[in-house]
């Protein structure tokens, strides 16, 4: 039996992770800025293996909190999973430079600063560090430049720390969903940091987040580095290195309205 952080956890991918590890009889500690529903998810779960931290992943005091909390809880930690995040929908040029310091901040900065205060737990355990990231952090998407200069810099940031921490036994998972049926979308800024009403255009099939977050679990139980979504954008990613030009091109029409 694991213990297992969650950040994120009171929807969309973070609640699918939460059930799916729950019925596996893992120890989990929920955390999520939005109080209410983190209760909601809470009261449904097993009390005495289940622990519910409202957190804001931006605010370094609430990160302190949470992981004290969970060792005084349960002693250890033995998988984070920095799942918490926000996007935009918005053409970089028109959208206020505040929409970015919130991406930046909550996709990037925040897991950083809560791995940090994390890592004596997951030392003492051998622990996996779990990072949501995304394939906007591989190639670019059209409106969603912070989004996707976030999970650059995650990506970057921890593929350095994974080498950095192997010889303290500490494993890192990447995980680069494609796009997800998930409320993060739902909830997408626009260009005045309001929730935008701009719908939102994809490419491939739309994945839920019960089958991502089996995915995730069979990586993580196979000590796996990364996990991309599929076939089809990996290639994606591939033509935009190999052939940018023909790749611009085809995201131009596909994002036509993303670009406004």
């Amino acid at each position: 039996m694991s213990v297992v952080l969650v950040t994120g956890a009171a929807s969309g991918l973070g609640w699918a992770m939460t059930r799916l590890w729950h019925e596996a009889g893992h120890e989990l500690v929920l955390a999520d800025v939005d109080a209410s529903g983190l209760a909601d998810r809470v009261a449904g779960l097993d009390p005495d293996r289940v622990l519910g931290v409202v957190t804001d992943v931006t605010d370094a005091g609430d990160l302190a909190a949470l992981v004290e909390a969970t060792r005084e809880r349960f002693g250890r930690l033995d998988v984070l999973v920095n799942n918490a995040g926000i996007t935009h929908r918005s053409p970089a040029h028109r959208t206020d430079p505040a929409v970015f310091r919130t991406v930046m901040a909550v996709d990037w900065q925040g897991p950083v600063e809560l791995t940090m205060a994390a890592l004596p737990l997951l030392c003492e355990s051998g622990g996996t560090v779990v990072c949501i990231s995304s394939m906007a952090g591989w190639m670019p998407v059209p409106g969603r430049a912070a989004y996707g200069a976030a999970k650059a810099a995650l990506t970057q940031f921890f593929e350095v720390l994974r080498l950095e921490l192997e010889p303290q036994g500490v494993q890192v998972l990447m995980v680069h969903p494609s796009f997800l049926d998930t409320p993060i979308d739902e909830h997408a800024l626009g260009e005045d940091g309001r929730p935008t009403g701009r719908a939102r255009s994809t490419v491939g099939r739309l994945r839920s987040a019960d089958e991502t977050a089996a995915r995730i679990d069979e990586a993580l139980r196979a000590g796996r580095p990364r996990l991309f979504p599929d076939r089809g954008t990996v290639v994606a990613s591939l033509l935009w290195r190999l052939a940018p030009s023909l790749y611009q091109a085809q995201v131009r029409r596909r994002f036509a309205d993303d670009l406004g």
